[in-house]
């Protein structure tokens, strides 16, 4: 089972902080950000996670490394070394796709910090795969900053109808969804929406722990959070 993680971006609302440091590279709770879904993926049994690049590439790659000290493998989607050079989800998504391969796959940002347990995604995963829909969706409870949010869930599948919630920046994608598209910077929505309309979409609602850290005030306060709870630095192999 393999992954994606979005790194590609500086993360504006962030600087000056993103300015100097990748924003996944970022702290909080003694981890970087991306280092909270890195442990999180390889604990579900994710055995190859690629992590898309443009903003501060190089320093991403040089502090994440081959993967060996989180118990993974680690590629790299390089879109360019400056921000300006970031595709979006959609075409980071497609200029990633040979580093795959064939099956279904995770995608995530690298920005969120979340209770969400990846190992459940089992069973819709085995679904995009024999076909029974093209992704899988998981949607949260809207955020203050979005508050309209951003589409429905019914019987199990994504809806372009009300009540609406957010989607949690986690999906799974048949890499088949993306035949006959080049790489182009594009976001994953609206795009997808066609697929919501024609039914092939399905999706769940996470209710626990889910931060999408934005701002310096949201990272402060998340990490005085994580920090009260005692969290600490993920577990680091010892030739890490």
């Amino acid at each position: 089972m393999k992954a994606l993680l979005f790194a590609a971006g500086r993360g504006e609302r962030m600087r000056p902080r993103s300015d100097v440091t990748a924003k996944p590279l970022l702290r909080a709770g003694g981890r970087r950000l991306i280092e909270w879904q890195i442990e999180a993926l390889v604990r579900s049994g994710v055995s190859e996670i690629v992590v898309n690049t443009a903003h501060l590439a190089q320093q991403i790659e040089d502090t994440l490394g081959d993967g060996s000290r989180y118990g993974t493998r680690l590629r790299y989607s390089r879109e360019g070394s400056n921000a300006s050079d970031a595709l979006e989800t959609l075409g980071g998504i497609i200029l990633a796709l040979p580093l795959l391969g064939a099956a279904p796959f995770i995608a995530a940002s690298s920005d969120i910090v979340t209770g969400f347990d990846y190992g459940g995604l089992a069973a819709p995963l085995a679904a995009v795969a024999r076909g029974d829909a093209d992704a899988h969706l998981v949607l949260v409870d809207n955020p203050h900053f979005h508050a309209n949010g951003d589409m429905g869930l019914a019987d199990g599948r994504v809806r372009m109808r009300r009540p609406y919630l957010t989607y949690g920046n986690i999906g799974i994608f048949a890499p088949a969804l993306f035949d006959g598209l080049g790489p182009r910077r594009a976001g994953l929505f609206p795009w997808l929406y066609r697929f919501v309309e024609q039914g092939r979409v399905s999706g769940e609602h996470f209710r626990g722990r889910w931060h999408n850290v934005g701002t310096p005030a949201e990272l402060d306060a998340l990490d005085a959070e994580l920090s009260a709870r005692g969290a600490g630095p993920p577990p680091v192999r010892a030739d890490g």
